[in-house]
């Protein structure tokens, strides 16, 4: 009877710990990229939605769905745990590593990009010129329509006066 409590406590104790990695997860993911208000919103229920499932899949899996207050206590004890003895080094590795791997994506898609740099150079900028001529052609064409019907109007006026 004993022994099996102790083994029910050591089983809370990691699932404590497996929750304070979900918990870091989601901190690293704030950390490692920019998130907005409604974002970090949706990953706070998720990982309360998650931590909720885990106690309670380890309560029917390995307590027949029985609650006891020791498991509770477990699980704050592997949390405690987890949270002042790996979580600053498992946090700041696991940035590191997706700043990195952000870094070299990055580099990896400037590098598939560059022909595409060239084909706009190379059909885009004449195709644009070219655009740009014909609005500064049609522009002075009106603005000398505009002068001549101004200027044909003005005489007529001072005639008929």
């Amino acid at each position: 009877m004993v022994s099996n409590q102790i083994y029910l406590f050591l089983v809370f104790i990691t699932n404590g710990i497996l929750i304070g990695i979900l918990f870091d997860f989601f901190r690293i993911l704030r950390k490692s990229f920019n998130t907005s208000d409604a974002i970090t919103y949706i990953e706070d229920l998720l990982f309360w939605i998650l931590t909720g499932f885990s106690i309670l899949y380890y309560i029917f899996v390995f307590n027949n769905g029985e609650i006891r207050l020791f498991m509770f206590l477990a699980i704050a004890i592997g949390i405690t745990f987890y949270m002042l003895v790996f979580s600053k080094f498992f946090i700041k590795i696991n940035v590191n590593i997706i700043v990195f791997l952000k870094r070299i994506i990055i580099k990896i898609l400037e590098i598939i990009f560059i022909p595409f740099k060239f084909i706009k150079k190379l059909f885009f900028k004449p195709i644009s010129f070219i655009f740009i001529n014909i609005r500064k052609s049609f522009t002075n064409l009106y603005n000398n329509f505009y002068k001549f019907i101004k200027k044909n109007k003005n005489p007529e006026n001072s005639v008929k006066n």
